[in-house]
């Protein structure tokens, strides 16, 4: 593939991730364009790093997830030292590189994949992912193949920050939304103003240790509030 052949289809992926709607929809479109566009790339997919651990959110097959389902078992692989170490790691022989004595050995000869890329994708707050590209062919990638992973890699950055920003920003307003609902049943059913129907709710969210948009919640979709007795 040419350079400007190349270009014009990153383009072409960066549009397609920025309007997807949702952060799954741009992860998924993500992986499918790596393998669209990066030579010999096999597989694709995006990990990420979460509270309660890490997951494969997207993967462009089933053998990808087997991959880092591995890697987190074995807690050795390229994906967790991208995550954690460095920006960009590319790996020839995955089956005789020492650093994952026991991960790489398995998936050549289990998987028959034996070149990576990984690409650290963004470093925000609590968000931290890294795109995983792998081939069949021992030394699959060339020099030039890092360089579009790069590139690849900035545009998905971009477009999953975005994503997830505006996932944060639909549940705060859903959030508000829910509030604003509750305080309005309790004006209406028991004769209070906006102000002391959102104490009721911070009380009761208080006292019962629970979040304010969950006793709300109850109260929209059920229409009762948490038993403050006791």
């Amino acid at each position: 593939m040419d350079r400007y052949q190349f270009n014009r289809l990153l383009a072409e992926a960066a549009r397609d991730m920025a309007d997807e709607p949702g952060t799954q929809l741009t992860l998924d479109r993500a992986v499918l364009m790596a393998t669209d566009i990066i030579e010999n790339c096999d597989l694709a997919g995006i990990s990420l790093v979460h509270r309660s651990g890490i997951d494969t959110p997207a993967a462009s097959h089933k053998q990808l997830r087997q991959i880092d389902e591995l890697q987190y078992e074995l807690n050795e692989g390229p994906c967790l030292d991208a995550l954690k170490q460095t920006d960009v790691l590319a790996v020839t022989n995955l089956a005789e590189d020492p650093r994952w004595p026991n991960w790489g050995p398995r998936i050549a000869a289990e998987l028959d994949i034996h070149s990576s890329m990984s690409f650290r994708l963004f470093t925000t707050g609590e968000n931290l992912g890294a795109l995983n590209l792998y081939a069949t062919k021992i030394d699959a990638f060339s020099h030039e193949d890092l360089l579009d992973g790069l590139a690849l890699a900035a545009h998905a950055a971009v477009a999953l920050a975005a994503a997830v920003e505006e996932d944060h920003l639909h549940r705060a307003l859903d959030t508000r939304r829910m509030i604003g609902e509750a305080t309005g049943i309790l004006r209406e059913r028991y004769g209070l103003t906006t102000g002391q129907a959102w104490g009721v709710l911070r009380r009761i969210s208080s006292h019962h240790n629970i979040k304010l948009h969950q006793v709300a919640e109850q109260l929209v979709d059920i229409g009762t509030l948490p038993d403050s007795s006791g």
